[in-house]
């Protein structure tokens, strides 16, 4: 068997041009190295597609701190409801054990106005 030996031809210049059509995977050096390109752009791959997961991950986190806020706000105003039910049914045992008995309707508050801030007077 015969090694088939390589003889060096130069190359011409690459230019930018080339790059952007492709021209330049045709060269001889990319032929002879094409298992390090493989392998570069299967790594490039993986980078892409586990930032992808992370931000993922970033948007499902920001949702569960969002639904937390909810559910602690909701927790909040449960309490006072719950504060507020107990005082009643405090006060309503200790006015039944004074023989009170709570009002049906409810006190209105009266507003007077007065024209002048002297009295009327001038």
């Amino acid at each position: 068997m015969a090694i088939k030996k390589r003889t060096y031809r130069p190359q011409k210049k690459l230019t930018f041009i080339d790059i952007i059509k492709g021209n330049f995977l045709n060269r001889d050096e990319v032929k002879i190295h094409y298992k390090y390109f493989l392998l570069v752009f299967v790594l490039l791959m993986i980078m892409i597609y586990s930032n992808h997961l992370v931000s993922k991950k970033i948007e499902h986190v920001n949702d569960l701190k969002e639904q937390t806020e909810e559910y602690k706000s909701r927790n909040a105003y449960a309490q006072s409801r719950l504060i507020k039910v107990k005082l009643e049914s405090e006060l309503g045992k200790e006015m039944v054990q004074d023989s009170l008995l709570s009002l049906e309707n409810h006190p209105h508050k009266l507003l007077i106005k007065l024209d002048s801030t002297d009295g009327g007077a001038k």
